[in-house]
């Protein structure tokens, strides 16, 4: 059954243009139960866009709480060794960013585990940038890899607890906190320059690739170089941007790491990105690559109509009843919304004005 886009809201437009999206590629629909037991996200906490989570006490007694995300329940329901590529429209229960009340909200997204090479990657980052393009003519997709930003802080000697603070400036191009957290961390100048050089590099890959170059020359920056170099020409899109401000929690997240933004709507509507390390904390050797789409920002995301209908037909008391109905067909049939009445609603904006008479 064909019906027109415009009787949808802006977060249903997308899932069923995001799901022919991936069935294109060969994902396929994952389904889950609607709750998990609590254990799971007390665990993972951090991996959670919010740790907001709703709960309740099974018949059994077990603490179940209701899922506020479906990658963790992806990964745990994956055997060792399987390979998964899946795409999934779940809802999920957290507080929303616009309303910060609790909220059912609808989550697109899809996961690719198993050998994660170099096409792989490309391939989760076109569908990443056509994803966007799916919402909306007017997008970027915000690109970093979390293995090279890791290696340079690791080069440097700090700690573990400083690296966390570092990266936390960085995600915030807080270059000044930068400069505080090195000093006290006992980062020799030059190397609080490199990081520092690293967070101020974003824009086109061709261009930010020759940068990188220039700051990352020692061997151990040689490899993932080049392996970024190359997904972002697979990958071949005018639309992406390297931004090494963005970051992830390194006790999920490895390699490359993204997210996308759309013109009207001020935070991130798309993230995602490698997390091996997430599946380490569940026994699994494999890799893994991801992103979820969040349709809840989407649900205000749109220009004002110009029109609340195409049509309106008005007619009097001694209108024939079928006239009025055979007019409202017509302009159907030639793809207009109509509405009828007999005199005009006050504040309704519509094009084109067809008055009935009894004639």
């Amino acid at each position: 059954m064909n019906f027109p886009e415009a009787i949808l809201k802006n977060e249903e437009k997308a899932i069923f243009r995001l799901r022919s999206l991936y069935r294109q590629r060969g994902y396929e629909p994952y389904k889950m139960s609607k709750f998990e037991e609590y254990d799971l996200y007390v665990r993972n906490k951090s991996f959670l866009v919010s740790d907001n989570v709703i709960t309740f006490t099974d018949t059994d007694g077990k603490l179940m709480a209701l899922k506020p995300d479906v990658t963790l329940s992806i990964v745990k329901n994956t055997r060792e060794g399987e390979t998964r590529k899946v795409y999934y429209n779940e809802n999920v229960y957290r507080v929303s960013e616009g309303s910060h009340s609790y909220k059912e909200i609808m989550q697109t997204g899809l996961e690719r585990i198993g050998t994660i090479d170099l096409y792989a990657l490309s391939e989760v980052l076109t569908l990443a940038v056509e994803s966007l393009g799916a919402i909306s003519d007017d997008y970027l997709l915000d690109v970093s890899h979390l293995g090279i930003t890791l290696t340079l802080l690791r080069l440097t000697g700090a700690e573990p607890s400083y690296i966390k603070r570092i990266l936390d400036c960085m995600g915030e191009k807080n270059l000044h906190g930068i400069t505080a957290i090195c000093r006290e961390a006992g980062v020799s100048d030059g190397d609080t320059e490199r990081i520092k050089a690293l967070v101020k590099c974003y824009g086109k890959p061709s261009e930010v690739i020759k940068k990188l170059r220039a700051i990352l020359v020692e061997e151990e920056f040689a490899e993932a170089l080049n392996g970024l170099e190359t997904v972002l020409e697979l990958a071949s899109s005018d639309r992406i941007r390297l931004d090494f401000s963005v970051v992830g929690d390194i006790s999920y997240y490895n390699g490359i790491v993204f997210k996308g933004f759309v013109n009207g709507i001020p935070s991130a509507v798309l993230s995602g990105g490698e997390y091996d390390e997430l599946m380490k904390r569940f026994g699994r050797t494999s890799g893994a690559i991801g992103f979820a789409v969040y349709l809840d920002l989407l649900e205000d995301f749109s220009s004002v109509p110009e029109y609340d209908v195409d049509t309106l037909v008005i007619y009097g008391e001694g209108t024939p009843a079928r006239l009025v109905a055979d007019t409202v067909r017509e302009r159907i049939a030639k793809g207009e919304s109509v509405r009828a009445e007999r005199s005009i609603p006050e504040k309704l904006k519509y094009k084109t004005l067809v008055e009935l008479t009894e004639e």
